[in-house]
């Protein structure tokens, strides 16, 4: 019966989406929107930053018109899954609802697993990476006024490796963002043997995931597929198992992607983006700090991980969000 009643609002809203006129005017401090303007500059500030996302093209037939052609969507490739949800043990003092008011799914729920009791909330770790960004601004500033004052600090600090220069020397593989989704073969099937009941083989999970633009709730909305060990495509169930279960079937549904053909992917419902969006923003703004709208998907990533918090995508946690 759920299946059936997220089908009706998926068509739905895709209905409405259709004769959602385009966002024109920045509303982001305001409500926690995007214009499609804005997703692109927020997309190229998260590849800038964190290569392993590149931008995707998808297919001719089902381009957005508001986006650039080349610039549809985004997609990182292989993101790591070594574990099910219902392996993490959660408790109730350390769950969170951030938004529950008038949410007949009951909001979002904090239950990521490396939360301790007592660890900052999303909106107090993203205040602090705003106000560590400023202090590292005016320690730059007095340093350069002082040159002589930096010498002993540089002996100690190795300098930060340039993830452009990995992508360069192969490191990170280059792939068309735009291919079909259909499992791929595994290069080297004779070297892997089957393992026997019992043993300490991690099976690894490995999962491609998709940042949209959705234009009726003017948010990000983020997709994703799931294979196995061998590139075989996990079935619904076994991507669900991945999910919190708080928001199985009720935030994350199984619906087309809308950019490509191909099996249904798991979505990350956007109804809640923008309020948890302003939230951040106003929590930011209280603490005496300025978040950009470059930062959106850097931001984004990380409250959505508590919706799957085993799949293993952040890698944004030392980068500056303004």
């Amino acid at each position: 019966m759920q299946s059936v009643i997220n089908t009706v609002k998926g068509t739905a809203l895709g209905v409405a989406g259709y004769l959602t006129p385009v966002l024109k005017e920045s509303k982001f401090q305001e409500t926690g929107v995007l214009t499609p303007e804005e997703f692109v500059a927020a997309g190229d500030h998260l590849v800038h930053h964190c290569p392993t996302w590149q931008w995707a093209k998808g297919e001719e037939a089902k381009v957005r018109p508001y986006l650039p052609a080349d610039k549809q969507f985004l997609i990182t490739r292989n993101v790591p899954c070594y574990r099910r949800c219902k392996q993490i043990e959660y408790c109730e003092d350390k769950e969170k609802v951030i938004e529950a008011e008038h949410d007949e799914d009951g909001g979002w729920v904090d239950t990521h697993h490396y939360d301790t009791a007592g660890s900052p909330t999303l909106e107090e770790k993203v205040c602090e990476m705003t106000l560590e960004a400023a202090d590292t601004g005016d320690s730059d500033n007095e340093r350069a006024a002082n040159p002589e004052d930096d010498n002993d600090d540089d002996d100690d600090d190795g300098e930060a490796e340039d993830m452009e220069q990995f992508q360069e020397s192969g490191l990170l593989d280059e792939v068309d963002p735009s291919t079909a989704l259909a499992p791929r073969k595994d290069p080297k099937p004779k070297d892997r043997k089957p393992a026997a009941d019992g043993d300490e083989i991690v099976r690894t999970r490995t999962y491609d995931l998709h940042i949209t633009y959705d234009k009726y709730y003017q948010t990000p909305r983020l997709w994703l597929i799931g294979y196995d060990e061998s590139r075989t495509l996990l079935t619904v169930g076994q991507m669900y198992e991945d999910v919190s279960q708080d928001h199985a079937k009720k935030t994350v549904t199984m619906e087309s992607h809308p950019h490509l053909s191909g099996p249904s992917m798991a979505s990350v419902h956007p109804c809640r983006h923008a309020e948890v969006m302003k939230k951040i923003i106003e929590t930011v703004t209280e603490s005496g700090g300025e978040m950009s709208v470059h930062s959106y998907l850097i931001v984004f990533l990380k409250f959505v991980q508590t919706v799957i918090p085993t799949i293993e995508y952040d890698f944004t946690q030392n980068f500056s969000i303004n």
